[in-house]
């Protein structure tokens, strides 16, 4: 048996809800923050017996693409601001982090 960590940024979280539900796989679905830009994501955990990995993982590889935004970048902590324009920088976002782990024991109550 395998869980299988998903995080993928919240614009995607419905797509691959419907998807797994879809392919009538049962997941949980939690709110989760992002590092780099701070912004919203849905961490999906999802337990599978081995043979169902590659099928769990065509459905997020389906449902999750990765695409281009313009950030700004924020101000520099130190040294002065007066001389500093923020620029908007373009970025990939999206797609999805996977983990697969193995499962020692699992129950169901």
């Amino acid at each position: 048996m395998k869980l299988i960590v998903a995080i993928i940024q919240d614009k995607d979280s419905n797509r691959l809800s419907s998807g797994l539900v879809k392919a009538n796989f049962r997941a949980t679905k939690l709110a989760s923050t992002g590092g780099f830009l701070k912004a919203g994501n849905t961490t999906f955990m999802i337990g599978v017996d081995d043979g169902q990995v590659e099928a769990v993982m065509n459905v997020i590889r389906s449902s999750c693409k990765v695409r281009e935004q313009l950030v700004t970048p924020v101000t520099p902590m130190s040294g002065t601001t007066d001389s500093y324009l923020p620029l908007p920088v373009e970025v990939q976002v999206g797609g999805a982090t996977v983990f697969v782990l193995p499962v020692d024991r699992f129950e169901h109550f």
